[in-house]
């Protein structure tokens, strides 16, 4: 910071920036290029001072809800919750709610950079404390509203991704996967935590949610840590098994990286048709609105995806340094492109027509919306088809409405996961709620 420049009076500078950046149009049509597997990237256009447009937190009014497509109904399947972030359905129903948010924060140096994040993230409403806790939510009657609330675990460390197997319900701390057991329809853990590995954190910890997914066999569990910067700004020492998916073997409890070179990966998920593991990626921030589009893709073992040294495959970040194009050489070019600054975290996959033959095949991913772009993008829950395998043309929307006329937010989806009777969930984190999507009744 320049000795001559009071750091209030840049305070007040960036409130004015996020203000005036606010009143731009409150969403914009993303061109459909920017979607599927050969999006159009335009050249970057990178800014000293980050593009700063979220969407400031309203909540929703009493009634309000978000606007499903057409053939659609959404319902409130849980409301009154506290930050709720992630999903996971048991086997008899249940669902397990995350209520989460960033840790407690150490890293006490200064930068540009850090106090516009810090300013739009309250103005966000993501600058709540953390309920650490899991909860239970049950429909008993199976009228499509959990009229069972019960504290399943607390006292955790920023909780994110859950996963049952073999008997184990795994959950991804900020710094630890740590696992308890459970029995069909318990509703109330009462054993201590197991740990199982450690997972980066440490004062930086700039990308804090972890996902976690089983294998089918059970033999091994795959979590998801994000960088720890946008574009490796606080040195590649400081990502070691960061940007990455890691394996964890369950009887060894060794760890090892699967894939690498992924900015932000989240969403978890097995493709039904093919067994392949596939993730939802946030990639980098301030190269203009339009650069880089987030994105899903299979996770192949051993892969690098390019991060940070280029994206979408082999385009150079020249941002960063020094470069290496040996490993540039070897990024893989993603699946599917999700646009830009979307923050696309939520996936989950769809073998079952239960919202209609449009939505029998292919994956839901939950878009929580973008800060890093003059007008607004995501927002939305979107519908990607597959045809064997492989995503197989544009995306649908699910789940809008979340923004208001003037720019504000209602909501913001997150995690989304099907449940045992085929209807979609989606955790809202600003209105607090878990949406239910099911198919309209024909009447």
């Amino acid at each position: 910071m320049h000795a001559g420049f009071p750091q209030n009076l840049i305070i007040a500078g960036l409130g004015a920036l996020i203000v005036s950046c606010a009143s731009v149009p409150a969403q914009k049509i993303v061109a459909i290029t920017d979607y599927g597997p050969n999006p159009t990237l335009p050249k970057p256009t990178p800014t000293l001072i980050p593009t700063v447009n979220i969407a400031e937190a309203r909540g929703w009014q009493k009634g309000g809800m978000p606007t499903p497509a057409k053939g659609l109904r959404v319902t409130a399947f849980a409301a009154g919750l506290d930050h709720p972030r992630w999903l996971h359905v048991l086997p008899n129903g249940d669902v397990l709610v995350a209520e989460t948010n960033a840790p407690a924060k150490h890293d006490d140096g200064f930068s540009l950079r850090k106090l516009v994040m810090n300013q739009a993230m309250k103005r966000a409403g993501a600058a709540t404390i953390s309920a650490n806790r899991i909860t239970l939510l049950r429909d008993t009657n199976g009228d499509g509203v959990a009229d069972v609330r019960r504290i399943f675990v607390e006292g955790l460390n920023s909780p994110f991704g859950m996963t049952l197997s073999k008997g184990k319900l795994f959950v991804a701390n900020t710094d630890a996967l740590v696992a308890f057991p459970y029995s069909n329809g318990q509703t109330r853990v009462t054993a201590p935590p197991e740990k199982i590995v450690d997972l980066p954190a440490g004062d930086i910890n700039h990308h804090w949610t972890k996902d976690v997914i089983a294998s089918p066999d059970g033999r091994k569990l795959y979590v998801t840590v994000g960088s720890n910067s946008n574009a490796g700004e606080n040195g590649i020492a400081a990502e070691k098994n960061r940007a990455a998916v890691l394996e964890v073997d369950r009887s060894s409890r060794s760890t090892r990286v699967f894939a690498s070179g992924l900015r932000n990966p989240n969403g978890l998920s097995w493709n039904p048709e093919t067994g392949e593991l596939w993730v939802a990626v946030n990639e980098r921030d301030e190269l203009g609105d339009d650069l880089v589009p987030d994105y899903i893709t299979s996770v192949r073992n051993g892969a690098f995806y390019g991060w940070p040294y280029s994206y979408y495959g082999q385009n150079v970040d020249e941002r960063v340094k020094p470069q290496r194009p040996d490993l540039v050489a070897e990024a893989i070019k993603p699946d599917y492109a999700l646009g830009s600054h979307t923050a696309s975290l939520g996936l989950t996959f769809s073998s079952r027509a239960s919202l209609g033959t449009a939505y029998g095949n292919g994956a839901f991913v939950g878009q929580h919306g973008s800060w890093n772009r003059s007008v607004h993008s995501g927002y939305k829950v979107i519908f990607v088809p597959f045809r064997g395998g492989r995503p197989s043309g544009p995306p649908k929307d699910v789940l809008t409405g979340f923004l208001g006329h003037d720019g504000k937010a209602m909501g913001r989806p997150v995690g989304v996961a099907v449940d045992r009777a085929g209807a979609l969930l989606v955790a809202d984190d600003v209105g607090n709620v878990i949406w239910r999507v099911s198919r309209a009744k024909v009447r």
